[in-house]
């Protein structure tokens, strides 16, 4: 019997043909104007990707990091909620779709899904890349204005993946309060850099305003105990280069990590994990540092050493992200 193909293998395949009949070294330039685009400090009120060579450059570039970062978030979350599932689903500002592919992945039922976005032509892409997975086939994809006019329909689930940077301030507190209005779930993922990380706080402050219960990452729904402008909240994903990723960086690793921060949050009330491993453990001789954030809103750094027994092996398996400590090993 065959194996059944996992959306990311799904999602690779189908990208993999979007450059055909784009000479390598076009696809690579389209790509370096869109990261310096998307990596700028003036929020712009246009879309970035201007047409199909620019959608299908980046798509090919950015869907598998955003996918597996969102994928990671989303892991995170339903881990937190085992007994819940969305029965309907909008990603805003979701371009080629990266976000509904990851929900399909981690919640594997086909459901309403809407991908709201103001560029045309990721739209059209996006609906192209969806036809090859079963669970997207009937989503809807919705030209919108992100921003001060959004409206969102009532939903379970509302995702909002590197979207927030491209905005103005204005912009992004508007998209946050519709998503908080629309949803009894909203899941926000950004860049891991110190501004994302500010972006992702901000929204979290937000919604938790909003009387939303942070689910993940967050033990807590207290103000965050990381100091603003000293350390920042984020993860990392792995992600499978291509052949395109290859070509843009100059690298020769098969893969690399995707920095993220994120937080999901719900309307219904939630039991957070105890803590969470915020930075990757660091092995030593006969000991395990784990760096937690705790629920009693302090981050501390834990030792655990061979005489913990089987705690020892878990936090040897343990990885930056993960809840701790895990389930079956209460401390």
């Amino acid at each position: 019997m065959t194996a059944p193909v996992s959306p990311a293998e799904t999602l690779r395949a189908a990208l993999a043909g979007l450059l055909d009949g784009l000479p390598p070294k076009a696809a690579a330039q389209a790509v370096e104007r869109l990261i310096v685009n998307y990596r700028g400090t003036t929020p712009t009120d246009a879309p970035i990707l201007r047409d199909r060579a620019d959608v299908a450059a980046y798509a090919a570039y950015r869907m598998p990091a955003t996918f597996e970062a969102v994928r990671a978030a989303l892991d995170a979350f339903s881990e937190v909620v085992p007994e819940w599932t969305p029965g309907s689903h909008v990603d805003v500002g979701g371009g080629t779709g990266a976000a509904t592919w990851a929900v399909s992945a981690t919640w594997g039922e086909e459901r309403p899904v809407t991908v709201l976005d103001w560029a045309e032509p990721a739209l059209v892409l996006g609906r192209e890349l969806a036809s090859r997975n079963p669970l997207l086939k009937s989503a809807e994809w919705r030209r919108s204005r992100i921003g001060a006019a959004l409206t969102i329909e009532s939903t379970d689930l509302v995702t909002v993946s590197y979207v927030l940077g491209e905005l103005t301030e204005d912009a992004r507190t508007a998209v946050v309060d519709a998503a908080a209005t629309a949803a009894q779930a909203v899941v926000i993922v950004e860049p891991g850099t110190p501004d994302g990380y500010a972006r992702v706080i901000e929204a979290r402050d937000r919604l938790i305003g909003a009387g939303f219960h942070v689910a993940a990452p967050c033990p807590h729904s207290a103000a965050c105990p990381i100091v603003a402008g000293e350390d920042w909240c984020h993860f990392s994903a792995r992600v499978s280069r291509s052949s395109l990723h290859r070509q843009v960086k100059g690298g020769s690793l098969a893969y690399e990590d995707e920095k993220f921060s994120y937080v999901a949050a719900t309307r219904f009330p939630v039991t957070p994990v105890p803590s969470r491993v915020v930075r990757r453990p660091q092995i030593r001789k006969g000991q395990v540092l784990l760096d937690l954030c705790e629920a009693d809103e302090l981050l501390r750094r834990s030792t655990v050493t061979k005489r913990h027994g089987l705690l020892y092996k878990a936090a040897r398996d343990a990885d930056w992200g993960d809840a701790w400590p895990p389930p079956d090993h209460p401390s």
